[in-house]
């Protein structure tokens, strides 16, 4: 990203304004240069095109797929004992997959449902004396050992998938939480009283110049929920909530170093995937106007 040119008196071209060093433009500056004659500034096609380069979207699925292949090719030459084959067959591989991937979006919906919300009320001035107790709690869940609070959930709610999804949703809130708080809090006070000088609501202010300007900083805080959260579900299996834990757990506990591989292989792909898909999601879901002349 880049600054946008300015005159040569030094000012910006109108309805271009700066803030934290980032450019970006509104439409009423683009109505302003088109009845000025002049045709508004735009991104050109070609930064467009750089947002998602071809490397980005072609290396990592070439890897992975290159290691999963791999994967595959070596356990179908592999001499495997009937403890090993009885943990994979059946299923058991698709489905520890497919109850990893629901423990992640499902956990993931509930964080971005909470922490979001509760980031834009606590930079609401009625609320902004309780952000450090909400911080604190939030700094709480994940400096809590993981494994540790789910022990305590499955004690307090049992054992099963619930308090898997608590544990993971606890553990996650903070980097989005964190990410909402500072996007929100880094607009400049000057733009936002801007937008009430023109005769913005309060909460037209907040959904059009105040989120869309927080926006990469909380896409960047749902990244790390996500990956967090595709590493943590793997102890779902110590409170019966599934996952591929279950391939990981039984590899170790068992000494079949297959199994163990396997579904440790797995989650390393799936928390890569994961963020790979959360880099484009930043780059396609960045405001168009945050990266004029670029």
């Amino acid at each position: 990203m880049s600054g946008s040119s300015r005159s040569p008196g030094g000012r910006r071209p109108g309805g271009e304004h700066e803030t934290g060093g980032v450019a970006y433009r509104d439409e009423a500056g683009d109505e302003a240069e088109h009845e000025a004659g002049r045709e508004p500034r735009r991104a050109s096609p070609e930064a467009a095109r750089l947002r998602v380069g071809w490397r980005k979207l072609t290396l990592l699925p070439v890897v992975l797929i290159a290691v999963l292949l791999a994967t595959w090719l070596w356990f179908r030459q592999a001499d495997l004992d009937a403890l090993s084959r009885n943990a994979l067959s059946n299923g058991q591989v698709t489905k520890a997959l497919w109850q990893h991937v629901q423990l992640t979006v499902i956990s993931t919906f509930f964080v971005l449902i909470i922490a979001i919300p509760l980031g834009i009320l606590l930079t609401r001035r009625m609320f902004r004396k309780a952000t450090p107790v909400a911080m604190a709690f939030a700094n709480m869940g994940q400096a809590t050992p993981a494994i540790g609070l789910l022990a305590l959930l499955v004690i307090w709610l049992g054992i099963g998938r619930r308090a898997a999804l608590i544990g993971i949703i606890i553990y996650a809130v903070l980097p989005v939480l964190s990410n909402t708080i500072a996007g929100l809090k880094a607009n400049d006070p000057t733009l936002l009283e801007a937008a009430r000088g023109i005769g913005m609501s309060p909460l037209g202010v907040l959904t059009r110049v105040e989120l869309p300007l927080a926006v990469p900083l909380i896409l960047a805080g749902v990244r790390t929920a996500l990956v967090l959260n595709v590493g943590t579900a793997t102890l779902a299996t110590f409170g019966g909530g599934g996952g591929l834990g279950v391939l990981i757990t039984t590899g170790i506990t068992s000494q079949r170093m297959p199994v163990l591989v396997l579904g440790s292989i797995l989650t390393v792909a799936l928390a890569l995937l994961v963020d790979w898909l959360a880099s484009l999601a930043e780059l396609l879901l960045r405001p168009r106007g945050l990266e004029v002349g670029t």
